[in-house]
């Protein structure tokens, strides 16, 4: 069949020295810079992208897919100030959204235990 692997789709090729984040600062602008990232698509593009666009210190975040074949995100960032660069607003927004998954996690965890000792449900049997 004339299809790629569908590991393609999400595997990288170290062989070829395929990277997963590349950087390229914009040559006009100071303070912006666009980030291409290999084997992602619209689920990491969109939550990186609301979550940069929470930071006061982020003037444009936005990302597009060049293909709908190719499996690759470029986002584009630009900070309000020269000072910043736009890797550091970036290593902050994956940081914040890596402590919302804890919260989550740990909600969630919450949530069922008090479900199991209000039903006491403790061996998940009666299902």
């Amino acid at each position: 069949m004339n299809a790629p692997e569908r590991s393609a789709a999400f595997l990288l090729d170290e062989d070829n020295g395929e990277e997963k984040v590349t950087y390229a600062s914009d040559t006009k602008v100071s303070n912006a810079g666009t980030f291409t990232f290999n084997k992602e698509d619209h689920t990491l593009g969109n939550l990186v992208r609301m979550q940069l666009l929470r930071d006061p210190n982020v003037r444009f975040a936005g990302y597009k897919i060049p293909h709908p074949l190719v499996h690759q995100i470029d986002l584009k960032i630009q900070t309000i100030s020269s000072t910043l660069a736009p890797i550091d607003v970036l290593l902050n927004a994956v940081e914040d959204l890596g402590d919302e998954t804890d919260t989550l996690n740990r909600e969630a965890e919450d949530a069922i235990e008090r479900w199991k000792k209000e039903n006491n449900a403790g061996g998940m049997g009666q299902f």
